[in-house]
């Protein structure tokens, strides 16, 4: 007769795999400081990467922020030569925003910097830790496609 085997408690699993991801978050948010641009900087970098032409209502509405406050964030990011604003094609009563030269290449350090810091510390684990770690990504995953959904 099989065995069965039975499933992890998920609140528990949750609390155990909750601060090690704020950690891991929180060490990457530190490995970009030396860039000069803070963790919601480039967030909201990134969603302009991948949204070009947003405009700051709908910024904010995807980082969850008020229209005054995005508006002031933005407007220190195009002082900074990371953003620019221009008119919407069809539509001039709008405005788009879309990173400038400088901008993707902050995103590009960004990206970098992180690879380089969590590969540095994946490099001191063993092959079944790695395993698991490889294991792990494609659940993962799903847990924040399901979020974007």
């Amino acid at each position: 007769m099989p065995v069965a085997i039975a499933a992890p408690d998920t609140t528990e699993l949750a609390n155990r795999l909750r601060p090690v991801l704020l950690k891991l978050a929180r060490e990457l948010r530190r490995e970009i400081h030396t860039l000069g641009v803070t963790g919601g900087q480039v967030s909201v970098l990134v969603a302009i990467k991948y949204s070009p032409g947003i405009g700051v209502r709908g910024l904010a509405a995807r980082e969850r922020t008020s229209v005054p406050g995005m508006s002031k964030f933005v407007a220190k990011l195009e002082d900074a030569g990371l953003v620019e604003a221009a008119p919407v094609v069809g539509d001039r009563r709008r405005v788009g925003l879309k990173l400038t030269a400088d901008g993707h290449r902050v995103l590009r350090s960004v990206r970098s910097k992180r690879t380089a810091w969590l590969a540095k510390r994946l490099r001191t684990l063993d092959e079944q830790q790695l395993e698991a770690i490889d294991t792990a990504i494609e659940p993962l995953t799903a847990l924040l496609d399901e979020i974007a959904a």
